[in-house]
Order: structure tokens, then sequence, then C-alpha cells
């Protein structure tokens, strides 16, 4: 996680000083790992194998059930 979040190295712009801040990032970036991304070794997305989701979702999808 810490080589795929920016938010994990201690750089000036992308560090999160608050936790409020880091949760809703850390949330955004596993729900993208889980059901967004597809593994070439997979080729399904990881809660398509899991049984959890019956399709790959989209980002615009993940975005507006963030909101």
């Amino acid at each position: 996680m810490r080589m795929n979040m920016r938010r994990f190295t201690n750089l000036i712009d992308a560090f999160s000083r608050k936790a409020e801040n880091l949760k809703p990032a850390v949330a955004l970036h596993f729900a993208h790992y889980n059901f967004v991304r597809v593994p070439k070794t997979l080729k399904v997305a990881r809660a398509m194998e899991a049984g959890v989701s019956y399709r790959i979702w989209q980002i615009g999808e993940l975005v507006e059930l963030a909101n």
C-alpha cells in the first residue's frame, strides 16, 4: 500500500497530517484496488474473484458512491 499511495511517504505536498484526511483517502484506495483495478494474473477484479461483485466497476461509479 505504501508504494501505491503517496500519502504514506513523508513529502511536503502529499503527506496526510490529519487522520480525518487520511481515512477517506485510504478507503478510496482500497475500493479502487479491489473493485476497479484488474491485475494481469487474475484477469478480473479482486472483488469479482472473491465473489463480492459480479462486474468490474468504473472509476466514475466509485466517485459517485464516494460523494
